[in-house]
């Protein structure tokens, strides 16, 4: 499908395609730093949106977008997981029931509304007042879109976060992964586990073997060669932060040091130092997705990024 008129430009115009029939991804270029990707699903009961978008001029966009696809309302809204860009648009959505795992309800309180951060080029949030989801499950939940059914699963371990969670319709081979997958984009796990993502990819998502899967950022793929990608990526750190652990060397002296090779040219690339701090903290015995110092690891992504806030501009 087209894009639908909008007054989002930069870096690029949002666009519906339909993955399924009755099954959309709705993808914001260039999925950088709080430009997400979101989905729906439509039947006779109403739609089931999965995921919201950082700001409110991108989630009415969103909303808009559905409204071109069907009249129908917007029933349900899953979150994949509780990071701001997938989330913060969820009051615009008030007559649905909000859906997430456990964890994401109370991480999404802890961290708070939209709002200035000291790392980021700043976008005008709008007005979004906080809006957590209020059904929430621990294992999994099975969505029905008419005859449809979509299997919402928690991951099982902390992997981009703690609460990431996979929306499968195995009827379509279809899977909306969240943020498991960047393609084309540079993996973030400072709030998850290395370790923990690559064991999820390994066993959970590539066992699936869905023949269309919607990323959190980036384009639509087919098949699972963006997978192992990531998969490449995330031995990579691993393999780095294990060398910075034996030489008692820091994240960002690690990260400064290193050559990205093949995956220098991937967007966002100041998330090494995130990354590392997250995998070195993991190798000297931090639990998967325990708390770590997020603050200090974002500020030193902005020392890598040669003190330069980092680029947003949703």
């Amino acid at each position: 499908m087209s894009a639908h008129p909008h007054d989002i430009e930069v870096p690029g115009r949002p666009r519906t395609e339909e993955v399924s029939d009755g099954v959309f991804a709705y993808i914001q270029p260039d999925g950088t730093w709080w430009i997400n990707n979101t989905g729906f699903a439509v039947g006779p009961q109403g739609v089931v949106a999965i995921d919201s978008c950082s700001t409110e001029r991108r989630t009415r966009a969103f909303t808009a977008a559905i409204g071109e696809v069907t009249d129908a309302p917007v029933r349900t809204l899953v979150n994949t997981h509780h990071h701001g860009d997938h989330t913060w648009g969820n009051a615009l959505f008030g007559g649905a029931t909000i859906v997430a795992h456990e964890c994401a309800r109370s991480e999404m309180i802890a961290f708070g509304p939209p709002r200035e951060l000291p790392f980021w080029d700043h976008p005008d949030w709008g007005s979004l007042p906080l809006d957590p989801p209020f059904l929430t499950f621990t294992d999994r939940v099975a969505l029905h879109v008419g005859d449809l059914r979509a299997d919402v699963v928690h991951v099982g371990t902390p992997a981009h976060t703690t609460n990431d969670v996979l929306v499968h319709i195995p009827d379509r081979s279809v899977l909306f992964c969240g943020d498991l997958v960047f393609h084309g984009g540079t993996p973030f796990l400072l709030m998850g586990s290395v370790a923990g993502a690559i064991d999820v990819l390994e066993q959970v998502v590539l066992p699936l073997g869905a023949e269309t899967v919607v990323p959190g950022h980036g384009p639509v793929f087919q098949g699972a060669g963006p997978v192992h990608e990531t998969l490449a990526y995330l031995r990579f750190v691993l393999d780095l932060a294990e060398e910075a652990v034996d030489a008692g060397v820091a994240p960002l002296e690690a990260a400064r040091e290193t050559d990205l090779g093949r995956f220098a040219d991937w967007p966002d690339a100041e998330r090494i130092v995130g990354n590392l701090h997250r995998a070195c903290a993991e190798l000297t015995g931090t639990g998967r997705g325990a708390p770590i110092d997020v603050m200090t690891a974002l500020g030193e992504m902005v020392e890598y990024n040669g003190g330069r806030p980092l680029t947003c501009l949703a």
